[in-house]
């Protein structure tokens, strides 16, 4: 069986026996899932969703702007580290702020969802018009932490600097996570990939 079969059938199991509240929401949540493993994502149409979750398109859009807001719905990530820079003690060096926010949300928002994240990744990278959301998801996120880190006094160029970095470790340390069998908690994740850093070169 291929790698990708072995993915759809992983995808059809956890969209199957995920733990959700009998609500209009997870039932819609449960369907598109469903679908997009069994047929992808472009393929599947707003009323297969609603008909596979027994509902309506009205309520499927009292849920979601459209079916790509079921994939990235709920994300609130560039809020959320945004509250974690301002929240950082002030003693913190840029970067040790960075380390620090990525653990925090490493453990609020992705330990513990191990397959879900694994089951997104595959639909996103399957897909080019979810691959462009992801990437503005990415602009966002270094956006919000950009201003984040002005806040807290760095220059403009510093805070632009410490967010992309910031960002591109968090993707790099996510899509290794989620792509591993049994990864462990997603700190240590985080942390291989900041050792992969290269050192800051030195003045003359």
């Amino acid at each position: 069986m291929s790698s990708y079969a072995l993915m759809t059938r992983r995808v059809i199991s956890y969209a199957r026996t995920m733990r959700w509240a009998p609500d209009a929401r997870g039932r819609l949540e449960r369907a598109a899932f469903e679908l997009f493993a069994e047929q992808g994502f472009a393929a599947t149409t707003v009323p297969q969703i609603t008909a596979r979750a027994g509902l309506t398109t009205r309520t499927f859009f009292r849920h979601f702007a459209d079916k790509r807001e079921v994939v990235f719905a709920g994300s609130e990530i560039p809020e959320t580290a945004a509250r974690l820079i301002a929240a950082a003690p002030a003693d913190l060096e840029p970067m040790q702020v960075v380390r620090q926010v990525l653990h925090q949300v490493a453990a609020a928002r992705f330990d513990g969802h191990h397959e879900q994240m694994a089951v997104w990744r595959h639909i996103i990278e399957g897909n080019d018009e979810l691959r462009d959301r992801d990437a503005r998801k990415r602009s966002d996120l270094v956006r919000a932490a950009r201003v984040a880190f002005v806040e807290r006094g760095q220059t403009p160029m510093q805070a632009t600097v410490v967010a992309e970095v910031g960002v591109l470790v968090f993707q790099v340390a996510l899509e290794r996570w989620a792509a591993e069998p049994d990864p462990g908690p997603m700190a240590h994740t985080i942390d291989a990939v900041f050792a992969a850093l290269p050192p800051a070169p030195t003045t003359a």
